[in-house]
């Protein structure tokens, strides 16, 4: 039987067309203006992207560009464990909401979990201002 994790979808509204907010979230070299988590600095590593912050040095790859703005991406840390994140851009009327999901680690206390999907809501209400000024 296959066994689940436990989930928060943080989303926020965005008052932009679901391709322009693609398209922007899709420049990953924006990503360290928005995107905390991710870190300061991302580079092209090949078919990846190597990002330097909180986390040490990780290595993100991302989905390809794809019509349905799914932005999911796996980011290996240091120690070689991976975590799928995904990430998608959907129509909101005639704006967008863009929901992460965010799942509970093995042994995360409540806090940390809610501490994890405080920081992306963060994040996102960021990238929310840059879209919207």
């Amino acid at each position: 039987m296959s066994q689940t994790t436990e989930a928060h979808h943080v989303s926020v509204s965005i008052a932009r067309a679901p391709d322009e907010v693609y398209r922007f979230a899709r420049i990953i070299e924006r990503w360290p203006e928005w995107a905390h988590g991710i870190g300061t600095s991302v580079q092209p590593a090949g078919d990846a992207w190597i990002a330097k912050g909180p986390l040490g040095e990780v290595n993100v790859r991302f989905a390809p560009d794809n019509p349905y703005r799914v932005l999911d991406h796996d980011v290996t840390l240091p120690d070689g464990r991976v975590f799928h994140n995904s990430l998608r851009v959907i129509p909101n009327g005639s704006g967008s909401e863009v929901v992460f999901s965010v799942f509970r680690q093995p042994n995360a206390t409540d806090q940390a979990f809610r501490d994890d999907w405080q920081a992306v809501e963060k994040d996102l209400h960021t990238l929310k201002k840059l879209l919207e000024r």
